[in-house]
């Protein structure tokens, strides 16, 4: 039996969850996994990205982990290309920061893609959001202010 969805809500906008989205706050201060592994989590990392000025870095990130669940070879076609064109071509709309030869090695191969193609990218990002940015999330106003309204409860 499903639970009805409780609102939540991130500077403004409501989204749906199955259980309280805020419960696991408090376990998202032992690693950035914590955070990337529930869907508030990662709604709350987006928007402190987002006022960083680097919110391609989890969008890219997630991107990536629905990539490897693909099962057929055009949808896996389809998705690379649009990952590359999106996150990693040079000038690309969202581009992420990563080094020339990772970029490089992306794009000699973007033509015939498989499900490990944009492993290393994603390592990488995922190591610059882990030292990088989710230290200052942990002390930003709105990691604090969620963690306030559960202590609150």
């Amino acid at each position: 039996m499903w639970k009805i969805p409780r609102r939540f809500s991130l500077t403004g906008r409501l989204c749906c969850f199955p259980k309280d989205p805020l419960e696991d706050v408090e376990t998202w201060s032992e690693s950035v996994d914590k955070v990337l592994s529930c869907k508030a989590g990662q709604i709350a990392f987006r928007e402190f990205l987002k006022s960083e000025y680097s919110e391609e870095n989890i969008l890219f990130w997630l991107a990536c982990d629905e990539y490897k669940k693909i099962k057929t070879t055009p949808e896996m076609i389809s998705s690379a290309n649009r990952i590359y064109s999106e996150f990693v071509q040079t000038e690309a709309p969202r581009q992420i920061n990563i080094d020339c030869g990772t970029r490089e090695n992306i794009t000699k191969n973007i033509s015939q893609p498989s499900l490990t193609s944009f492993d290393s990218a994603q390592k990488l990002i995922y190591s610059l959001m882990a030292r990088d940015s989710y230290p200052r999330f942990l002390k930003s106003d709105i990691y604090q202010g969620l963690l306030r309204r559960t202590n609150s409860r």
